[in-house]
């Protein structure tokens, strides 16, 4: 049975891991970008040749923007991301990700189509916040699905 009285846990973390590019990740990307550019020319796919173009300039900008540092609050409602609240009935399960030294929950959806959530956490309150998604949802084995993989292959 849950206790309706949890202590209000907050902490606040980085919305992502930022990874350190190269000069070198930035050359590959201009070159896999001038590649698909020099075929959506050859095949006259202008829409494409856009979408290539804008997509470029949108992993540059993004992969030189600091991660935010986010404000979470956990409590009897649900995890609140700065003023988005996340309720316990909308999810099935939780899981813990270690990657790199940087811990995360990772709240499974009870939604087919919905996308997890990921929550990092700093790791010396892991325990009070791990206790508190235990107390409220299963904890389910989770690992990084291939959009993640390809992410941390990126360095994105």
């Amino acid at each position: 049975m849950v206790s309706d009285n949890m202590d209000v846990i907050t902490w606040d973390a980085e919305e992502y891991i930022a990874r350190d590019k190269t000069m070198w990740w930035y050359v590959g990307l201009v070159v896999v970008g001038l590649l698909l550019s020099g075929i959506a020319i050859w095949f006259q796919a202008w829409t494409f040749l856009a979408v290539i173009v804008l997509s470029v300039v949108a992993l540059i900008v993004y992969s030189m923007r600091p991660p935010r540092i986010l404000h979470y609050t956990l409590d009897n409602n649900g995890l609140m991301e700065g003023e988005k609240l996340y309720a316990y009935d909308d999810f099935r399960a939780f899981g813990i990700l270690n990657e790199s030294n940087h811990f995360a929950i990772v709240l499974i959806p009870r939604k087919r189509f919905s996308v997890k959530v990921t929550v990092f956490f700093p790791q010396s309150r892991g325990e009070k916040i791990v206790d508190a998604f235990g107390a409220r949802l299963p904890m389910e084995e989770v690992k990084p699905d291939m959009l993640d993989k390809l992410i941390k292959f990126l360095r994105i």
